[in-house]
């Protein structure tokens, strides 16, 4: 995919005090909140997303132009390659155009007891995160 656009919704959105989100900060454009068709679900103290392409779910996040590539290097590290791989998928963007990104979904399992239901982990699913 030749697209630098990337969908996040967890430890890498915007105001996160993570050193990867703050790097996503300086060397990527925000280009607007945005929603993917997916489930939303707490892994420990962060959150993991599985895909519903098809689905009526909703994950809430941020979508970021990342034209660095050693920046998308840094993240794709800090992601990991057990636990989340990046993957494309459809954003639906607030302003109401669907546009391709990059995402990083969740490999592991999942319970439906640890769903965070609303699919927006700032609002709901961070708290208490350690």
């Amino acid at each position: 995919m030749s697209s630098s656009l990337l969908f996040v919704y967890g430890t890498l959105r915007r105001g996160c005090a993570n050193p990867h989100a703050q790097l996503l900060e300086r060397s990527a454009q925000f280009v607007g909140p945005a929603r993917v068709r997916g489930k939303l679900y707490r892994v420990e103290w962060y959150p993991g997303m599985t895909l519903d392409r098809d689905g009526k779910d909703l994950v809430v996040g941020d979508l970021f132009r990342v034209d660095d590539p050693a920046a998308m290097e840094e993240l794709d590290r800090y992601e990991g390659s057990n636990e989340y791989q990046r993957v494309t998928t459809a954003a639906l963007l607030d302003i109401g155009n669907e546009v391709e990104c990059w995402v990083y979904e969740y490999l592991g399992s999942v319970t439906e007891a640890a769903r965070i239901a609303s699919g927006d982990w700032m609002a709901e699913g961070s708290r208490g995160a350690g």
